[in-house]
This record gives structure tokens, sequence and C-alpha cells, in this order.
């Protein structure tokens, strides 16, 4: 008989699942976070279907010449990889340089993915971001909402779906990568609120939470950092919109701001020093450093939202059509065309949520920021009203008065979807009508804004001469090259030479901002040398210039001024017979190579 001392339990085995098995779980559980970021995806994909399979080939149709620029700086950025890198760039508008700090370059998207631009060319990153921007801002925003607002995942899909794919974000999606690329704005809303929630002492018998407190304000300024570096003029948008819906909210929710405001103060002023302390040089590099201008390019008075845009369709919508065209500066300015039966429903929504503090505030936010977006002087149809604005009163000030107004209108856009997710997630949790009636409306809504994909043409096939190499025969290593006509704000296309062989050589002037105008004000490009513009009206007229030695010695002293390797005309340049037989009265016979001829110095 065996003792009880040494009797042993024989416990059954648990079998542990698989690796297998725990993905599939794990897949089960966030079935609907993936589900979401898959649709968010798809329909990105959609909206930009035209430029894929092949992005070298294809443009957008409604604004190539910003594609163009954006694929510059792209190509440009890409050479931080290779240890060939400076916010004064010497491979655009050589000897003077650009800038890179003054224009609205995405320096932390392109250092980012230069390994996809060194291996397959600009056009393809720009086609990458371009899509990619849309359905990060979606997903980020789908995550805020189901994570810090605790949204059923349907009411924070149709939100973010508002903040990702909004007919401003569409909008902007023709060139501007600095103004899509939104994934950073939730995480920098989700410190914020970090922030507060930490500095709230309600429930805590030690006060707040001064730890949590530190690692929100740290987060909070890497993150700000990093939004500078990506799109400084949406880090510009996010801090208003964020100082409006906070002070707002304060007034709406008054016995938590006397509670939190003293440790959540302290939290925003570490992070605003600890993010200018590192950017100050940036700031100042951008503002008074070489080649810098010291405000915006652009008039507030032009740039300016049309009351009447915010009731009509925009043109880039299903529903919309191009007349309404004119009630905007272009097609990548449609910021505000919401539609009046969207801007009915957020109102309905907002009115149902009734007092709720923080549907309150981005009801106040928005309408502060949809005022702002009409600019000095309000406009009806198209038409003056004489009537001012609030954004008058900020004419004049430094660096706000660069921004353009129209785009305070892309604000709207995250506190509306942030009232709809609030809307459909309380209807969900109830019964009655309600809970059918919010979610369907907001679905109509929605609807009557969706997005059609963006218009793209093929692109004009870049010569031979760059695509295949040759024109290192004539460019010493980092050297210029001039293209013949030279590339200008209006005609940037001699850029894309530039961009084919990532940045490798440098160009004279081209499209960019600089301190050209009157009294070193901003201009778009600089001067023409009398050389340049002499080639521009030949490519422009194909009329014969007279070349004497007065034009020749100009020309001499025009290539050594650029510092010039190599002039080129590629045959595909317009009136190209003229030109060769200008260039050639100016510096003699060329030499033939591929598709170009070309002239050494």
């Amino acid at each position: 008989m065996t003792s009880p001392a040494l009797a042993v339990r024989h416990v059954p085995a648990v079998a542990r699942p698989s690796r297998a098995g725990r993905l599939l779980a794990t897949v089960a559980r966030h079935r609907a976070d993936l589900l979401a970021g898959l649709l968010f995806a798809l329909l990105a994909g959609v909206l930009t279907h035209g430029l894929w399979p092949a992005p070298e080939q294809r443009v957008l149709a409604l604004n190539p010449a910003d594609q163009t620029l954006y694929e510059w700086f792209l190509a440009a950025d890409s050479r931080a990889l290779l240890g060939d890198f400076s916010l004064l760039t010497d491979r655009l508008n050589a000897p003077d340089g650009v800038n890179l700090l003054t224009n609205t370059t995405v320096i932390a998207l392109g250092v980012l993915l230069a390994p996809v631009t060194l291996a397959f060319g600009a056009p393809v990153t720009f086609a990458l971001l371009l899509a990619g921007n849309l359905a990060g801002t979606a997903i980020a925003w789908y995550l805020l909402f189901t994570r810090v607002l605790r949204a059923h995942p349907f009411a924070a899909g149709l939100g973010a779906a508002l903040c990702g794919f909004g007919p401003g974000m569409v909008s902007q999606s023709n060139g501007h990568l600095h103004m899509t690329a939104q994934w950073l704005v939730p995480v920098i809303v989700w410190l914020v609120v970090r922030l507060l929630r930490a500095a709230d002492p309600k429930g805590r018998t030690g006060g707040p939470n001064r730890r949590r407190v530190a690692t929100s304000a740290l987060g909070l300024a890497v993150a700000a950092i990093a939004q500078f570096f990506t799109g400084e003029e949406m880090l510009f948008l996010t801090a208003v919109t964020l100082l409006l819906t906070a002070v707002a909210y304060g007034l709406a929710d008054r016995t938590l701001s006397r509670r939190a405001l003293p440790a959540f103060g302290v939290g925003l002023a570490a992070a605003a020093g600890l993010t200018g302390f590192v950017l100050w040089y940036p700031l100042w590099y951008q503002f008074a450093g070489p080649q810098a201008v010291s405000d915006g390019v652009f008039d507030p008075r032009h740039y300016a939202a049309d009351l009447t845009s915010w009731t009509t369709f925009s043109p880039l919508t299903v529903l919309g059509g191009d007349a309404a065209s004119r009630l905007t500066t272009g097609p990548a300015e449609f910021n505000t065309f919401l539609g009046w039966p969207l801007l009915l429903v957020i109102a309905a929504c907002a009115a149902w949520l009734g007092r709720r503090p923080l549907a309150v505030a981005c009801m106040a936010a928005g309408l502060a920021m949809g005022v702002l977006s009409l600019g000095p002087e309000v406009l009806v149809s198209g038409a003056r009203t004489g009537l001012s604005a609030p954004y008058a009163l900020l004419v004049g000030l430094p660096v706000v008065d660069g921004a353009l107004p129209t785009r305070f209108g892309l604000a709207v856009l995250p506190l509306a979807g942030t009232v709809l997710t609030l809307a459909v997630d309380r209807a969900l949790s109830q019964r009655g009508r309600a809970r059918w009636l919010v979610p369907l409306a907001v679905g109509v809504g929605l609807l009557s804004v969706f997005p059609a994909p963006l218009p793209t043409t093929p692109r004009p096939a870049l010569p031979e001469f760059v695509t295949a190499g040759h024109w290192r025969q004539c460019v010493r290593p980092g050297g210029v090259l001039v293209p013949v006509p030279t590339a200008t704000p209006a005609n940037p296309w001699p850029m894309r030479w530039a961009t084919a062989a990532n940045a490798a050589f440098g160009m004279p002037e081209g499209f960019f901002i600089g301190p050209y105008g009157n009294d070193g004000a901003p201009s778009f490009g600089t001067y023409q040398r009398p050389t340049s513009a002499l080639l521009a009206d030949v490519a422009k007229r194909g009329v014969p210039p007279t070349i004497g030695d007065k034009q020749r010695r100009q020309a001499a002293r025009d290539v050594s001024f650029w510092g010039a390797s190599c002039v080129a005309l590629t045959d595909d340049a317009p009136h190209a017979e003229t030109l060769r037989q200008t260039l050639e009265a100016l510096f003699g016979p060329g030499t033939r190579v591929t598709d170009a001829w070309t002239w050494r110095f």
C-alpha cells in the first residue's frame, strides 16, 4: 500500500495554444480594428488608383506642378541616406540654393522613405505617401476614438472616415503631402488628453500623477517636433485648434478646470519649453537663416474661403460638380466644402448630445476655425461683401499672417468627426428609434461627401539622356546641369530631370520659395538670368534671336555664375531646333549624346 506522503497527484496536462492559435486569437480579438484599417486602406487605394501600377508614368491631372515639386523634395531628402544633405540645398537655384525649412518640405517623410526613393524613384514614394497619408490619418483617428473615447468601433469608424477622407483631405491630396500627413495629429491629441487626466487630482490622495504628467509632456514635445519636420503648417493648425478646444472645454467643465489647471499648465509649459529648445535653431534657420523669408508668400485676402463653399459639394466628391470650383483658388483648396446635408447632420448631432463638454468644445472650436477660414473679408458666391471677418485682426502678425485662411477649415473635419462619433456611440448604447436613426443620418451625411478618385493623366516621358544616366558624361560629381529651358514656377518640368537622378546634380533657378521679391520679400522662384530669359523666349515663341558678342559674353557670365558643368537641350524641348541654333550661336558646336545636345564647361 502506497504511503499517502509519497502519493503523486496526476494533473491533466493543459495543451498550450500553438503560435498559429495565438495569432488567430489576437486577430479575432482585434477583428473590428483590422477591418477598419483594411477598409481605410482599400478606400485610399481606390482614390489614388490612377497613379498605379506605374507611378512613374502617371501624374495628378489637377496639380502636376506641385507634384513635381514634392517629388523633387523627396529626391533631395533621400540624399540624407548617402550623407549628402543640408537644410540649405545646393541642388536647386544654383548657386544661391534653397532653404528647405522655408519651403513646405516633408523632410521627416523623405528621410524615412529614402530607401524606397533610392530603389524605386520619387514618384513611387509620392504615390505611397499620397495613399498612406489618407489611410494613416483615418486609422490614427479611429484608434483615438476607440481607445481614448471608448467609442463603439462602428461609431469610431464613421467619425474617422470623415477625418481621413473628408473633402479637404482629398482636395489637399492634389500635391500637398505636408497637409495630408496628419496621422501624428491624433497622437498629439491623445497626449494632451493623457496630460489632462494625469493632472486631474480627483480620486487620488496624493494629488496629480506627476510621473504621468512628466511623461505626457515629454511625449507631447517629441510628437510636436516630429510633426514640425513632417508638416509644420499642420502643427500650427493643430496648436490653434487645441487651444480653442481646451478653452471651450474648460468653460464647459469649470470644475475640472479648477482641479486640473495648475498641473496641466505646468505640463504644457514643460512640453512647450522642450519643443522650443529643440526647434529654436530650425526656426531661426527658417526665418533668419540663408535664403530664408520672414513671412509667407500667400496673400490671405486671396486664399480665403467663400461663405457659400461651406454648403456646397466639393467637385472631388461623387455628388459634386465642376461649377463649384469658382468658389476657391484651386483644386487643392476645397477645404470648406462640407455640403449642406453633412452640416445639418453635424448640427443635429451636436444638439442631440446637449451640454456634453466635449461636444460643446468641439462645436465651439469648429465654429471658430470655420470663421477664421473666411479670411479678412467675407466673400459670398465669389463677391466681396466689404464686411470684415475676425481674421482681419490677425493680418500683419508674424507667422500667422503667412497662413492660408482657407486651410483653417481643415481643422473642422476632426472636430466634426468627434461629434459624429460621440452621437453614434451614444445612439448605439440606447434603445428605441435613436439606435438606428442617428447612425442612418450620419451615414447619409457622410455619403453626401463620398470622395471620387483623384483625376490623373499620363506623365510625359523623360529623355533617355536623363533616364539612362548619360548626363554623367557632361556633369561633374555634384555639379550643375542647366536644362534648356530652365525650370520656373510656371514650368517646373525640368526639375523632373534632377528627381529622376535623385538630386545627384544641381540646377539653376526652379520652383521654390525664396527671398527674391521687392526688398527681400518672399517670392516663388527667382529672377531669370539674361541667358535663361532669352532661351525661355525662344522656347515659347520659336523665333530665332539676334546673337552677337554682347549675348555671348552674357552667356559666359551666366554659365560662370551658375557654376555650370553642362548645358543640355533634349529633343522633346519646345522648338528644339531653333533652341539648338541659338545655343550654337552662344557657345559653339554642341556634342550629341543620345537624344540631347550638350555643351560642356
